[in-house]
């Protein structure tokens, strides 16, 4: 017996088997979900077994009594948090837009300085080697720039909607 003949004519007992055996029609379904992936996995070789309802039945038991083993630190909750407001596409390219705008005012070793810190992620003695400065410039730069980014939020969050 091949697999497809197995689920037109065995796929119904072994869900009335398994359902009786569980008692939860869900960890029933779930149960035979996973014989049937591993009996699947199987493939050719599903010819060499002379029972393969019965293999599948006990397949069944196996995978049950071995199912809070396996799934032990899943606890089903019956309220679903609620997901993260999505953000409008349209809103993060406005930030983006203003970001670049903001970063464009800045003098260029200020900007310089914040995105090889932010955007390539370098280290102050790295931004330093790479700007021919020392690491105390840089510090003061980044701190400079920051500073004038946050007086721009700060002006935009006070204005009136």
């Amino acid at each position: 017996m091949d697999f497809d003949e197995f689920t037109r004519t065995g796929l119904r007992p072994l869900l009335q088997f398994t359902r009786a055996l569980t008692g939860d029609r869900g960890l029933a379904e779930d149960v035979v979900q996973e014989v049937l992936i591993r009996l699947h996995a199987r493939g050719d070789r599903l010819s060499d077994i002379d029972h393969l309802g019965a293999y599948a039945r006990r397949m069944a038991v196996n995978e049950y009594l071995s199912w809070g083993r396996k799934w032990f630190r899943q606890r089903p909750t019956p309220v679903l948090p609620e997901p993260p407001p999505q953000s409008d596409h349209a809103d993060r390219h406005a930030e983006h837009d203003w970001l670049r705008t903001e970063l464009a005012g800045l003098p260029r070793r200020q900007r310089a300085v914040l995105v090889l810190r932010y955007y390539a992620g370098l280290t102050d003695a790295e931004i330093a080697d790479e700007l021919g400065c020392s690491a105390g410039t840089v510090r003061s730069h980044a701190s400079r720039a920051l500073a004038t980014l946050r007086i721009e939020i700060t002006r935009l969050q006070e204005l009136p909607t």
